[in-house]
């Protein structure tokens, strides 16, 4: 009888052994899954980040090409009245242009005292 309890005692140690060493495997097996579906996650997250990212800086620069464009045009409109007053009155371009200079020197020189 003592045998009988041994071998059945040993029987069931095997068992349990086997037990664990298939809950381990699927354990591996479920954990080596996990791992590979944060993977994807993470780069369909990042593919989809750089995609959003590429599209704001592109409406970026259509918006800050229309203000250049716009700028661009206000200053040429300032330029050509700028000559064109210069033009019909240039002796009074120049004293003003004197003036705003001999003003700008005047601030600059007392700045520092």
């Amino acid at each position: 009888m003592p045998s009988e309890t041994l071998s059945s005692s040993i029987e069931e140690a095997k068992e349990a052994k086997k037990a664990a060493t298939n809950a381990a495997s699927h354990s591996e097996r479920a954990f080596s899954d996990a791992v590979s579906a944060a993977e994807r996650t993470l780069s369909e997250a990042a593919k989809s980040a750089e995609k959003v990212l590429k599209d704001g800086v592109e409406t970026i620069r259509a918006q800050t090409r229309a203000y250049t464009d716009n700028a661009g045009e206000h200053f040429e409109e300032a330029q050509r009245y700028v000559v064109a007053r210069v033009r019909e009155k240039p002796l009074t371009a120049t004293l003003a242009g004197l003036g705003v200079g001999l003003l700008l020197g005047l601030l600059l020189s007392n700045r520092g005292k």
